[in-house]
């Protein structure tokens, strides 16, 4: 699982999805939501605006990150 620091309160998913550097653009971010292909905590997650906080853990592309 890889960290991913943040220095605010909190992080959008799809700007942390662009944040991993694992996606290149927004529009790429926003497909792999609508497409139901990011989890948030083990629950699929739909929202581009979910808030993440320290802690919150994201899977995508058979890749596992958390926000600290």
């Amino acid at each position: 699982m890889t960290e991913i620091k943040i220095s605010t309160e909190y992080i959008k998913l799809d700007q942390f999805l662009k944040f991993t550097g694992e996606i290149g653009t927004g529009g790429q971010a926003k497909e792999l939501i609508l497409d139901g292909q990011i989890k948030v905590n083990g629950e699929i997650e739909e929202r581009r605006g979910k808030k993440l906080y320290p802690g919150d853990e994201i899977e995508f592309l058979g890749m596992k990150f958390v926000v600290r």
